[in-house]
């Protein structure tokens, strides 16, 4: 039987050491496979024709920014929540999959060559080749950045890295004079709009909520009090997020009824949430739960919606510039102005997003949610709440902004007013009426260890700074590395070209 024993322990190291050296293959294996279905499916169903060859391309690579955009930008929506533990890293990863291929398919599209009029403007004689090449570069350079970032952990925007690659390309191919300077100030600006915007307000928020609940004598009674409206209050602002910008592909209704719409979903939630809040915290209180854990289910239904509305606006970055290529392909002009989305060009977004996101994922999640500082279910509904409320107000008034720098400026904005209020002393309202007994370990047992811990309280940091030195380094050199990898792809593919 020891004899028994001793092999079955044998088989089990075997199979956890096959596992742990199987388990860093099956990504790029899975990933593989998907762009080589992607391969087939494009000679299969591409009509033949001189440019035949590089709509082929331009789907695989397109697969592949997918793939890297769901690794890296979808993991802002849900890194707070998986941090804050209102969802397990495997729910997240299937919430996401599913929103945010719903949100690509049911209302993305809104693709029409934004890119390619707005950012660069190439000029008349420019041919269908150059700017199908032109568009490879920079797209597939936008890839490469994006996927070098997702290896680091680091969140990169993966719109700004579109932007850079394509800028990058068009320089190369037809001259600095190409790019809309205007354009790329504004993009410029929103480095610092961004995380600022995203920062203050997710701080502001967390403070209301910290003022009205989680700090008062008796959090319970003040949840039931004005955690409803607070839910509302999401459920209203998301209402006119996914109005406004998730579904504006599918519906564009006039402001007025877009205000009636958001107003009606807020007194509805309201009125539903009431009840529910008022069960869900006696439960808690008898069970002896924090406050904050009242905050997971909203917390879950705020990243869902987020990925919603991503995927309805960002997979224009993974498929916009493979719908211009099949577009200039089709009529053999150059930047065309009337881009037509095809399906399976939305399938590869939606399906590359997805997978990248279940594959690739889990590292950005992890630096969002966790590394950065430590995140709960109310902090985290905060940043998701802060970061729908700071793209309607930068849509409003037409400032240009990033949901990742949002995002991360959010987490970021949260963690440094933690640390103020613990390192400063800032009064909160009941905190002093509330008392906890001091377990035995708690107490000094001399004045140098009473001092020692004085002084260390004083120093604490509940953010990382390394992260945000690195983060902000990766933001700023997005676009010029893009712009310098796109340069030297658009040389190559031009070469191989014989253009």
């Amino acid at each position: 039987m020891a004899h028994l024993d001793k092999h079955l322990k044998k088989v089990g190291h075997l199979e956890a050491a096959s596992s742990a050296v199987a388990r860093p293959i099956a990504a790029p294996g899975l990933a593989g496979t998907f762009l080589v279905i992607i391969l087939v499916f494009a000679i299969a169903t591409t009509p033949f024709g001189p440019l035949a060859l590089y709509v082929v391309a331009a789907a695989v690579i397109s697969g592949y920014m997918a793939l890297y955009v769901g690794a890296n930008d979808v993991a802002n929506n849900v890194g707070p929540a998986v941090g804050g533990r209102a969802l397990t890293l495997g729910a997240a990863l299937a919430i996401a999959a599913v929103f945010e291929a719903a949100g690509a398919l049911i209302a993305g599209g809104d693709v029409v060559a934004t890119i390619s009029k707005d950012i660069i403007r190439p000029p008349v004689e420019m041919g269908a080749l150059d700017f199908i090449l032109l568009m490879m570069a920079g797209f597939l350079a936008a890839a490469m950045w994006i996927h070098l970032a997702t290896y680091l952990g680091a969140p990169v925007s993966t719109t700004h890295s579109v932007v850079g690659g394509v800028v990058g390309a068009g320089i190369a191919a037809a001259g600095i004079n190409v790019v809309s300077w205007p354009t790329m100030g504004t993009i410029a600006a929103s480095w610092v709009i961004s995380p600022v915007m995203g920062g203050v307000l997710a701080a502001a928020l967390y403070w209301v909520v910290r003022t009205l609940i989680i700090d008062r004598p008796e959090p319970f009674a003040a949840a039931r009090r004005w955690l409803p409206a607070i839910i509302a209050a999401m459920a209203g602002v998301f209402a006119l997020y996914l109005t406004t910008k998730g579904l504006s592909h599918v519906w564009k209704p006039t402001r007025g009824v877009t205000l009636m719409i958001g107003f009606a979903i807020f007194l509805l939630v309201a009125a539903v949430s009431w009840p529910w809040v008022k069960r869900q915290s006696l439960v808690a209180e008898r069970y002896g739960k924090p406050v904050t854990a009242l905050f997971t289910l909203p917390l879950v239904a705020a990243a869902a919606l987020l990925c919603f509305a991503h995927g309805a606006n960002d997979v224009a970055n993974a498929i916009g510039p493979l719908a211009a290529i099949v577009a200039a392909a089709a009529t053999g002009v150059a930047a065309p102005q009337q881009v037509t989305l095809s399906l399976w060009v939305l399938v590869i977004g939606a399906a590359g997003i997805s997978l990248g996101l279940a594959l690739f994922g889990p590292k950005v999640i992890k630096t969002v949610g966790q590394k950065i500082t430590k995140m709960n279910p109310s902090r985290a509904y905060c940043v998701a709440l802060s970061a729908a409320t700071t793209v309607l107000l930068a849509s409003a008034l037409g400032l240009p902004v990033s949901s990742t720098h949002i995002t991360v400026g959010g987490v970021f904005g949260i963690g440094l007013l933690r640390e103020a209020i613990t390192n400063k002393g800032i009064p909160n309202p009941g905190i002093q009426a509330r008392t906890r007994r001091l377990r035995i370990s708690e107490l000094n047992l001399t004045p140098q260890e009473a001092l020692s811990r004085t002084r260390k309280r004083d120093r604490r940091k509940l953010v990382r700074r390394q992260y945000a030195l690195s983060i902000g380094a990766a933001w700023v050199i997005t676009v010029p590395a893009t712009a310098t990898i796109a340069i030297i792809l658009y040389a190559i593919l031009a070469a191989a070209a014989g253009v």
